[in-house]
């Protein structure tokens, strides 16, 4: 990872540095959302502290400057306070990263929280509970961005996965304190911004998962910025469908298949070579266990369903991106999480280790191969935000990059 200070110059928002934080209450919107799982003792323990672990610059930075730190973060999708999505597992494991006591508020925002926070000393570390506890959180409640701001002095925000959602704790919070870029959030929007700004060339892009309609207007923004344009995952069937192919029992998305033949037709009149899978692997079920062949070719046999790109087609697109000066991936080639179907995606992810150009990883599930696999340390930069990263990289402005203070 490049150090803190690297990107600054291209970076047009305020940052961390800017901000009189000495001493200060500082408000930091990060994000947390950490897969979670049972632990001994009926207790929940955090999974994967990746996420957690990219905010740590951030908050040492803030801790050798005396700050008094409240952390604001959202954890899964629960309608309301619920305890299975507790912020408790992720402050316990933040504490043990940074050997130092991390408090834990029974509440987002409300007296108890307020007291707590008005009670931090220099260094001490505050976290909020869920922020998506508050009804309020995803409709941007000017009450609860308010009653957040109550608690600091200035706020950053280093939660670069929610930068795409204009939320009280992400937008609205920013407009009433003075407002700045987290090391982290400004590393990724650096980064992605030259990804499409000014790649090195051959600049590669593999797209996978499941929808076309996630990917369209990224697959349209690389159509003219990229050399090469690699599709794997269920998507592909929204193109072969469009293309006259039989899908059998494949995943179809039915909306993107018309999505997918403009994209066909775009491509058509584009330098940018768009490609598909030549080969697959079926199952006769969507089951580890399940009986699957190998088909050679883009027809799917009826009672059968594809669920990973084919040998042939795999190690097409490996010797592509370990060729690349720039490649950008977003999305598993198949059901990689079974290992019958995992193969590609393995393929992919081995190439974009090996390779010596840029490798960018679109957070998400190519993240979690990447984990999996073992070969998160060897990519570039993987992105922790999923969405947050196909919509700057289709140009979409991001609110929550949007509202911080523009740099003097």
């Amino acid at each position: 990872m490049s150090p803190p200070g690297a990107a600054r110059a291209a970076f047009p928002k305020k940052t961390v540095r800017d901000l009189p934080v000495d001493d200060a209450r500082v408000l930091v919107r990060v994000d947390f959302n950490a897969p979670l799982e049972d632990a001994p003792g009926g207790r929940r323990a955090v999974r994967d502290d990746a996420r957690i672990r990219a905010a740590l610059p951030t908050i040492e930075y803030l801790r050798e400057h005396r700050s008094r730190i409240v952390l604001v973060s959202h954890l899964g999708r629960p309608k309301g306070p619920d305890p299975a999505f507790s912020m408790a597992p992720v402050s316990e494991r933040l504490g043990e990263l940074l050997g130092a006591p991390v408090a834990q508020a029974p509440e987002v925002v409300g007296r108890e929280a307020e007291r707590m926070a008005s009670e931090l000393g220099p260094g001490d570390v505050l976290v909020l509970e869920n922020s998506r506890f508050e009804p309020g959180e995803s409709s941007n409640d000017p009450e609860l961005a308010a009653a957040l701001a109550r608690m600091a002095d200035v706020y950053v925000n280093d939660a670069f996965g929610a930068a795409h959602r204009a939320h009280a704790s992400t937008e609205g919070v920013a407009r009433l304190l003075p407002a700045a870029a987290g090391f982290l959030l400004e590393r990724e929007v650096t980064l992605l911004d030259a990804l499409v700004a000014d790649p090195e060339r051959p600049f590669v892009v593999v797209l996978g998962g499941a929808k076309v309609t996630d990917k369209v207007g990224v697959i349209e923004r690389f159509l003219e910025i990229a050399n090469a344009i690699l599709i794997g995952g269920a998507m592909c069937f929204s193109f072969f469908r469009a293309m006259g192919h039989e899908t059998g029992d494949s995943l179809v998305e039915e909306q993107g298949v018309d999505l997918a033949r403009q994209a066909l037709e775009h491509a058509e009149t584009s330098l940018c070579s768009l490609e598909l899978p030549q080969d697959l692997v079926v199952a006769d079920r969507f089951d580890t266990d399940a009986r699957s062949r190998v088909v050679d070719g883009r027809d799917v046999p009826e009672g059968w369903m594809g669920l990973d790109i084919g040998p042939r087609t795999a190690q097409a697109y490996a010797r592509q991106v370990e060729a690349g000066a720039t490649v950008f991936w977003n999305g598993p080639m198949g059901a990689f999480e079974m290992e019958p179907f995992a193969a590609g995606t393995r393929a992919v992810a081995e190439a974009m280790a090996a390779c010596k150009g840029t490798t960018v990883a679109g957070g998400g599930d190519s993240a979690a191969a990447l984990a999996e696999f073992g070969l998160a340390d060897s990519i570039t930069h993987v992105s922790t935000g999923g969405g947050a990263s196909l919509e700057l990289l289709e140009g979409m402005p991001l609110p929550g990059v949007e509202a911080l203070d523009d740099r003097d």
